[in-house]
């Protein structure tokens, strides 16, 4: 028969189990500052990336043309000049979900490249990345005149007063020749 006087505990107290929820608590909160930094930086890789392979693939298709005649969005999805993960439809989408926007200038001698809705740091990086100078006319920003190639690479801080606000409303425009 057992004894019911004595009290045999099992199990975790209290304080023990408080501490616990703490520990994972932090963690988690780590975890996901972490992961969120992460995805950040693989969303500007992948702008990066999709922006180097559409200015590739455009001046393959145009190497032996005397102008960018023709060149728009519409016509970048059906030539396959746009990497598939930019395609949307009929319309072409940035890493970050906002439009990319193609289009020809001086004599359609020129072709632009314009990001949209990219966030204040978005910007920034994307405007000072050294995008070198073989071919390159002009970057503009959000909130500024454009920067002539003798005036690049733009400096961080210069990039960062070249785009608005931390809200997704801020677009670059490359221009090359």
């Amino acid at each position: 028969m057992k004894n019911l006087s004595i009290s045999e505990q099992n199990g975790r107290s209290m304080v023990e189990m408080l501490g616990v929820l703490a520990i994972i608590g932090v963690l988690s909160v780590g975890g996901i500052s972490g992961y969120s930094k992460a995805m950040a930086k693989f969303k500007l890789t992948k702008a990066q990336d999709q922006l180097t392979m559409l200015l590739m693939n455009i001046r393959t298709a145009y190497a032996t043309s005397p102008s960018y005649s023709g060149l728009s969005s519409a016509n970048a999805i059906n030539y396959n000049l746009a990497p598939s993960d930019m395609i949307s439809g009929t319309s072409l989408h940035n890493a970050f979900g906002g439009n990319v926007v193609l289009a020809t200038s001086n004599n359609n001698l020129n072709f632009s490249i314009s990001f949209e809705g990219l966030g204040k740091e978005t910007c920034a990086s994307l405007a000072s990345t050294d995008w070198g100078t073989d071919g390159l006319v002009s970057i503009a920003l959000t909130t500024g005149s454009a920067l002539t190639v003798d005036k690049l690479p733009i400096s961080l801080p210069d990039a960062f007063s070249g785009c608005s606000s931390a809200t997704a409303d801020n677009t670059i425009t490359w221009t090359y020749y």
